[in-house]
């Protein structure tokens, strides 16, 4: 048995000044950091590189035009994701504060 669940769309994004161009830095950021995760590997990768830089070049765009041209639906990838990472950080330097040397 199949159980269906519809969940409601999510809400258009609030537009401000300047959240066109800072949307498309974000969606090009990203897939760019793939990228050079990948030339900067310390091993070689083989045919992984080139279907990361591929599959990153296509994400690339996809997400590009999302945020130049569907902004009202793009999401930031670093505030959702940079949030997380600033916590880990903030745990870690609670634990690095708490545990004696």
């Amino acid at each position: 048995m199949w159980l269906l669940v519809a969940r409601e769309p999510r809400p258009d994004a609030r537009y401000w000044a300047g959240r066109r161009w800072l949307a498309a830095l974000d969606a090009v950021a990203w897939p760019l950091m793939a990228v050079l995760l990948i030339q900067l590997a310390p091993q070689p990768v083989g045919i992984v590189g080139p279907m990361v830089l591929a599959l990153a070049v296509l994400f690339a765009l996809g997400r590009l035009h999302r945020a130049i041209w569907l902004n009202h639906r793009y999401w930031f990838t670093t505030w959702r994701w940079g949030r997380i990472a600033v916590w880990l950080m903030v745990v870690g330097w609670v634990l690095k504060l708490a545990l004696p040397h």
